[in-house]
């Protein structure tokens, strides 16, 4: 995908669909997206040739699912909560990467202000591009299952603890420390 080929209109309004409305938030996503396909060489991810590791779980992580196809059920659209408007990416069939991270605006604009002032800055003009400070992650894996011995639930056996003597899940685990962390 190259960035002389996107229908943009029509590429927004699938994001605006796929969201349920038109936000600043979502606008961040797009043009981070379009940052990344342009900085990367990326397209379309039909399998987990791309993989996107977002700060935040805010609007914008929809759109770069659309345009991306990064996902969490593929395995290649990971959280990393820092509550940071960055996103990196990776682009697995060049060994690139990049982290895009949103810079300051005046915090003073209202929601209105706000959405046109994404909308109509330049993506280059919005983010730093820095440099990933996560390693790519390796391909998502598919894990044994097991049955909870409490619930009865099947449970990926990554997610599986002992207790007495018993498989049980992490709802069922009766987590014991000595300390409030």
């Amino acid at each position: 995908m190259t960035l002389e080929n996107l229908d943009y209109d029509k590429l927004w309004e699938k994001c605006a669909e796929f969201h349920g409305h038109v936000c600043g938030g979502l606008t961040i996503g797009y043009k981070a997206a379009l940052y990344a396909i342009e900085l990367l060489d990326l397209s379309f991810s039909e399998d987990e040739e791309v993989v996107t590791i977002t700060e935040n779980d805010a609007c914008g992580v929809d759109a770069i699912q659309v345009i991306l196809g990064t996902s969490v059920g593929k395995g290649n659209l990971l959280f990393h909560m820092t509550g940071k408007q960055a996103f990196s990416f990776y682009n697995r069939k060049t060994n690139k990467s990049i982290r895009l991270v949103l810079k300051p605006r005046d915090k003073n604009m209202t929601r209105e202000e706000s959405l046109k002032y994404f909308q109509e800055k330049d993506y280059k003009d919005l983010f730093d591009v820095k440099e990933t400070t996560i390693e790519i992650p390796e391909q998502a894996r598919i894990f044994e299952s097991y049955i909870c011995e409490d619930c009865g639930e099947s449970t990926a056996s990554t997610f599986i603890r002992i207790e007495n003597g018993k498989k049980v899940c992490i709802d069922c685990f009766d987590h014991y420390s000595r300390f409030n962390v």
